[in-house]
């Protein structure tokens, strides 16, 4: 199975300008259990810290990504938005820490296990040891469907990242949006300007029409990565659960997401990627590791961890790890020069399980 990545191969281009990353076998890598969404990672006194969950978030540490231990529960202050999955960090200058989180709240489908996912914001000073609710900043207007044949939300916003621009004018929320018009459902992508940072709330705007201009609480949107079969759907098609980070060596944002397509039972295509240099026009997705050639259990949640101290889940260079639902068998180079074999397409002939997203 480790023999077919070779040819996996993301290719995109830019004006005169292509990017290309390309996927190589490596050893083994695990992050600590439980991974159920994208793992937040920091730098602080010398080591890595991430925040990984599966409704109860957790933090472990290490000298890098190969050596974290200590799991230790993140105590999260109230009751209100919890259960909470921690997917994204940033740490201040002065070492405080904003994280935002994946809040699942029960009892919206009385007699079904469907829920809403809203997103929220928190702050920490002590390295995420103790976590303070700076409350809820991106939530869908529209009601919830509990008809939805997804087998998992009646809508709501969710299964998300979040990313600093380069000049830290804002922060960027690439998030899911289960909820409301097939045309507005897919991954869309809100902002919260950074000097609004500790009071979010009510301050984040999402991206509908060109413009910043509806609230992140409510409001609508216009998907960068439109859905092409809705999630009340039983066979809904979308991209979902966005990972971003900035690349160094390409000098371009690179987007890494789950396509789920076509049958009961939310059942994956594969890993795709996208790149971009402004954070809201991409290139067309393309498949860079299909389902078959993931030999372990769900094939989604992809993210990178960067190699280099100082790198994390959302700031890379030209070779870091690849983590499908926090298992790693890959390394991934990121390149303008085209490498040596350039596979076909992905084509629904060659692997029916993976039909053209566009």
């Amino acid at each position: 199975m480790i023999a077919r990545l070779l040819p996996f191969l993301l290719i995109a281009g830019l004006a005169c300008y292509s990017q290309y990353a390309v996927l190589r076998p490596a050893p083994r890598a695990e992050l600590p259990e439980v991974i159920d969404g994208n793992t937040a990672a920091m730098w602080a006194d010398g080591q890595l810290h991430i925040f990984h969950s599966s409704g109860v978030p957790a933090r472990s540490k290490g000298a890098d990504q190969f050596t974290l231990a200590g799991t230790e529960s993140v105590q999260f202050g109230g009751s209100e938005h919890k259960p909470v999955w921690f997917e994204s960090v940033w740490r201040d200058d002065d070492g405080t820490l904003f994280l935002w989180y994946h809040h699942e709240p029960g009892g919206v489908c009385p007699g079904s296990n469907l829920t809403a996912p809203k997103i929220g914001a928190a702050v920490s000073r002590d390295n995420g040891r103790t976590v303070e609710d700076l409350g809820i900043v991106l939530e869908s207007g529209e009601r919830v469907d509990c008809t939805a044949g997804n087998g998992f939300f009646a809508g709501g916003h969710g299964d998300f990242s979040v990313i600093a621009d380069q000049d830290r004018g804002y922060f960027y929320f690439f998030f899911t949006n289960y909820s409301g018009a097939l045309e507005e459902q897919g991954v869309a992508v809100a902002r919260l300007a950074f000097a609004d940072r500790f009071q979010p709330s009510g301050a984040v705007y999402k991206y509908f029409h060109g413009e910043w201009n509806q609230p992140g609480l409510g409001g609508h949107m216009s998907p960068i990565f439109p859905a092409s079969i809705a999630w009340r759907e039983h066979d809904a098609n979308s991209f979902w659960g966005p990972s971003i980070h900035w690349n160094t060596a390409l000098e371009r944002y690179v987007i890494l997401m789950n396509q789920t397509c076509c049958r009961p039972g939310w059942p994956q295509v594969g890993i795709f990627g996208s790149f971009s240099t402004d954070l809201v026009n991409w290139t067309a997705p393309r498949l860079i590791l299909d389902k078959p050639a993931i030999p372990y259990g769900p094939a989604f949640y992809p993210q990178v961890l960067g190699l280099r101290p100082g790198e994390t889940d959302s700031l890379a260079s030209a070779t870091a790890r690849l983590y499908v639902h926090g298992i790693s068998l890959w390394e991934i180079d990121f390149s303008h020069e085209a490498p040596a074999i350039v596979p076909e397409p992905c084509t629904e002939a060659a692997n029916p399980a993976c039909p053209d997203p566009q």
